[in-house]
């Protein structure tokens, strides 16, 4: 997965530009994102610190490294089911 450019705090700081009454054209601008990137942002995160969004930036991955972790062990499950019914 591609890491983002933008630290939890560098959001968070985009945010309240734009809560200072910014134009969003001109932080898009300042910042080199795109308008559907901020409104996601803003989406997302709107009203967070920069702690609070660094802990669900980490929860995020975490939920990401546990759905591989799953998807693996299904795999290997179905795996085995296959043996077990090809030798019966």
């Amino acid at each position: 997965m591609k890491r983002s450019k933008f630290t939890p705090s560098k959001i968070s700081a985009i945010l309240k530009e734009f809560d200072a009454g910014k134009k969003v054209e001109e932080i898009s601008r300042e910042h080199g994102l795109s308008r559907a990137t901020f409104y996601k942002w803003r989406q997302r995160y709107g009203g967070m610190d920069a702690t609070e969004l660094k802990r669900i930036k980490q929860l995020e991955e975490e939920n990401v490294k546990l759905k591989r972790m799953y998807a693996n062990l299904a795999l290997d499950l179905e795996a085995a089911r296959y043996v077990i019914e090809k030798k019966l």
